[in-house]
């Protein structure tokens, strides 16, 4: 194998060493309910039965005369006080990416519906293989996106095995050209 060769191999290894594999999930709040009081849809068993991860996608639908959504810390969500969210949406169909660990507590603003049951805490969980799951008490930043189709495809990166078996195929390349 020529040198030019082996350096090509050698860098594609390297990128694959760098690269993470994981899945993005985009999930509608209530499912085909939505976002609303008038279902009485139990929004703490909807979110207890889903496995949030980082880059996850969550979908509020609903009618904007009628609601919208608030993004608060915890003490404000367990006494539905909507007196100052960190932020407020009110497209009707806010998309919100979620991009750090821990709860990201979300409520109905309009008066009556939080203490209705239109409140929903998405926990996501920092897993890791050495570890048991534990779910941080900090509310973090999430960033807001562009609304998106009810079946967005899920996003893939490279993690764990892939990134370890490139780095060791890289370092044998290395080796074996020297």
């Amino acid at each position: 194998m020529g040198l030019a060769t082996r350096v090509v191999v050698v860098l594609l290894m390297l990128m694959m060493a760098t690269v993470q594999v994981s899945y993005a999930a985009v999930y509608k709040v209530g499912n085909s309910y939505g976002w609303t009081t008038l279902a009485h849809i139990d929004y703490r068993n909807w979110s207890a039965t889903k496995k949030f991860q980082l880059g996850d996608t969550v979908v509020f639908e609903y009618n904007a005369q009628f609601h919208n959504v608030m993004r608060v810390t915890h003490v404000m969500y367990k006494s539905c006080n909507a007196s100052s969210p960190i932020v407020t949406f009110t497209t009707g169909n806010d998309s919100i990416k979620i991009t750090s660990y821990g709860h990201h507590f979300f409520f109905c603003g309009v008066p009556g519906h939080c203490q209705a049951g239109q409140k929903v805490d998405i926990n996501v969980l920092r897993v890791s293989a050495a570890t048991a799951p534990t779910p941080s008490a900090l509310a973090f930043p999430i960033v807001p996106v562009a609304p998106s189709p009810r079946s967005a495809a899920p996003l893939i990166y490279l993690k764990g095995a892939f990134g370890m078996m490139g780095l060791a195929m890289a370092i044998l390349a290395l080796s074996n050209s020297a």
